[in-house]
């Protein structure tokens, strides 16, 4: 009997993926792309660009204030772009730094990786393209389609905000501290906001992807001793409270990714 639950499981398992791959399955709230857990900056934007870029640039080292709150604009990713959660979170970066730039016009320079999917025998993807490089599939529901990671989306918005920095790697309190001081972050995180519970692996042009289909990207816009607030392009709610530990969980599974830009407060 346990021998035969286990492989209930993994075949239901096997079929939810391939339905949010795919587009054949309803979704409701729940993104329908996963992606490569990164250990450092790749594909999209050169590391050591994004070192250069984001040496010296930091905040001031000082105590963070008990809390945050930052009245960012709240944009869904919904109907256009069910799988367009991160160009969806950058367009808040960019509209609450005043940009007038909506999520369409991100689409049209948005990096994209074209490597078409390819099965293996098993039902499980085989080959694909690599969400560092750009976005893999299609944002639609139209085709089979993930997402994007940090290197990518950070190609995007440098061409919009030249002081663009990629926060992946940098301690948790760093991103706090770009809120505290008056600028939300594009944070890499999962639909539940909590350590994902599934992965999935194919090969890429530019080597191996790990991927999770719970993986989403939102704005963080705040914090407080327990909890942080999002402005997630899923959820009607603005300035959304989650518990931080959490959150935390989530982002480091996702590798810590993350992405601002810089103001007078850190020069």
């Amino acid at each position: 009997m346990l021998i035969a639950g286990l492989m209930f499981t993994s075949a239901v398992f096997t079929v939810l993926v391939y339905g949010k791959i795919t587009g054949q399955i309803g979704y409701g709230e729940t993104p329908v792309h996963a992606h490569e857990q990164p250990v450092q900056a790749a594909g999209g934007a050169d590391p050591e660009e994004i070192e250069e870029d984001t040496a010296n640039q930091e905040p001031d080292e000082q105590p963070l204030p008990a809390k945050a709150m930052l009245d960012a604009p709240h944009v869904l990713q919904y109907p256009e772009l069910p799988r367009g959660c991160e160009i969806t979170s950058l367009t808040m970066l960019l509209q609450y730094k005043g940009l007038d730039v909506d999520k369409m016009e991100l689409l049209e320079h948005m990096p994209r990786d074209d490597t078409p999917i390819r099965w293996g025998e098993d039902g499980s993807i085989a080959f694909w393209g690599n969400p560092h490089t750009g976005f893999v599939g299609d944002i639609t529901l139209n085709g089979s389609g993930f997402g994007m990671y940090h290197s990518s989306l950070y190609v995007l918005a440098k061409q919009y905000v030249p002081s663009t920095v990629d926060l992946t790697g940098k301690p948790f309190e760093d991103l706090l501290a770009y809120v505290a001081a008056g600028t939300p972050v594009v944070v890499w995180t999962t639909v539940h906001y909590d350590e994902p519970t599934s992965w999935m692996s194919w090969e890429s042009p530019i080597g191996p992807v790990r991927t999770t289909v719970q993986e989403h990207a939102v704005l963080l816009v705040g914090y407080d001793e327990e909890h942080v607030y999002v402005n997630d392009p899923l959820k009607k709610q603005k300035s959304l409270k989650v518990k931080k530990d959490g959150f935390i969980r989530s982002w480091k599974a996702l590798g810590k990714q993350a992405l601002s830009y810089t103001t007078d407060e850190f020069k």
